[in-house]
């Protein structure tokens, strides 16, 4: 018996029978992890824990809150998959509106204070949100040159945890779309632990929560 065997052997026999090898564990990945509260409510929680903003707001009332979200931004980038809705509100609240056809160059991107994006999953227990960059979230740039990301997170894309959002992934992941994983605003630490944010993408992030419990 090699070293391998003897070290897998011991750790069979360590965690029982019920793990040892060629037993099910009887556990399926995707499903949903347990969570001390109210999915929801732990996303909202947990993403206010990385210093983003979180506002949770009705159906109807998305464009309103995606406009305040800009806050004192003067101009706006959106993928062309977004909501009539949002590009209307938006541009009636005077902002400059720019479009990415064709794709805007790093420097031009650089001049646009904000992005407005759709997402594709959130994660309840990590306070991670998911873009899968379907034509509502654009290309990966969009997302990470303004210095603002206003993100539209739909309470029945909220899961549990990591598991059950690469559940939700499996398509997008089969295409080979990239994935962008944000969990709060960008930030970066020296050795001394000093924070700053916005090095390698948005400074502030911004996330209206729609439907659930208000």
């Amino acid at each position: 018996m090699g070293s391998r065997e003897v070290i897998l052997g011991r750790i069979a026999a360590a965690l029982g029978d019920e793990r040892a090898p060629g037993r099910s564990a009887g556990w399926a990945y995707g499903r949903p992890v347990e969570l001390a509260g109210d999915v929801l409510d732990v996303f909202d929680e947990r993403v206010a824990d990385y210093r983003a903003t979180v506002v949770r707001v009705a159906p109807d009332d998305v464009p309103a809150a995606v406009v305040a979200g800009l806050g004192e931004a003067a101009s706006v980038v959106l993928p062309a998959g977004v909501p009539a809705s949002w590009r209307d509100a938006i541009a009636a609240a005077g902002l400059t509106v720019h479009d990415d056809d064709p794709p805007l160059d790093r420097r031009e991107l650089d001049r646009i204070d904000a992005v407005v994006t759709a997402s594709a999953v959130g994660i309840a227990e990590t306070g991670t949100i998911v873009l899968d960059h379907g034509p509502d979230q654009g290309r990966r740039a969009l997302t990470l040159v303004p210095d603002l990301h206003v993100c539209v997170v739909r309470a029945d894309q909220v899961v549990s945890g990591v598991p059950e959002a690469v559940a939700r992934l499996t398509a997008a992941i089969g295409d080979g779309s990239p994935l962008t994983w944000i969990s709060g605003p960008s930030a970066t630490s020296d050795i001394e632990l000093s924070r700053v944010e916005g090095v390698h993408g948005p400074r502030t992030l911004h996330v209206v929560l729609v439907g659930g419990r208000l």
